[in-house]
């Protein structure tokens, strides 16, 4: 694969990296609760991960032509978000002096992160869509491994992206209990937001 496509992968990519969403909401809600925005981030990887090598393996191709599997990952994506949303509403992530999180809460943050964006439809065809789109036939790397490098790439830039996002949240509004509270509001609400869409598309569609 030549430099020329590597590049321009990670320029479209890196748009929807940036572009606010669920991954952002979490990102933020694990920074204002502090010491779990590593586990966090990672289990939000994970899911990008999960989706690079569904696509590697083909298997992409046949759930996007399952329209009864789309839409039970659509449903169940969608209601895990409202679901979360919900929680994050009523047990604010506001950070407080003097408190640590339990030694299972890494875990739990991990899981969680793994469902939001492994549940996550719009994730599943994203990368549908793009990984075949820049892949080179005549190039001497074998397809499927171009698909998973590009999916690398793709998660490198979420894991600086979304770190940025989780360590600022924790850095700047550590000492800012009003700021945090509305941050943490609007990212619950930014989950609900994204779980309703997700829903309303699929009873349109």
């Amino acid at each position: 694969m030549g430099f020329k496509t590597f590049a321009a992968f990670w320029a479209v990519s890196f748009l929807f990296v940036i572009t606010p969403g669920a991954d952002w909401a979490y990102a933020i809600s694990a920074g204002l609760r502090g010491r779990v925005v590593v586990p966090a981030v990672g289990g939000l990887l994970s899911g990008h991960l999960l989706a690079t090598l569904i696509v590697t393996a083909g298997v992409g191709g046949i759930v996007a032509g399952a329209p009864a599997v789309m839409m039970g990952m659509t449903i169940a994506g969608a209601a895990y978000l409202v679901w979360l949303g919900v929680n994050l509403l009523r047990h604010p992530s506001v950070p407080k002096a003097g408190t640590t999180e339990e030694a299972d809460s890494w875990q739990q943050w991990v899981i969680k992160g793994a469902c939001i964006s492994g549940l996550n439809p719009k994730v599943f065809l994203l990368f549908l869509a793009l990984l075949p789109q820049f892949t080179e036939p005549a190039s001497a790397w074998p397809i499927p491994l171009q698909m998973v490098t590009l999916g690398l790439v793709h998660t490198l830039s979420c894991a600086v992206v979304y770190l940025l996002i989780g360590f600022c949240s924790e850095s700047v509004l550590k000492a800012r209990p009003r700021a945090a509270l509305l941050v943490s509001n609007s990212s619950g609400a930014a989950m609900i937001l994204v779980g309703l869409l997700l829903l309303t598309e699929q009873a349109l569609g």
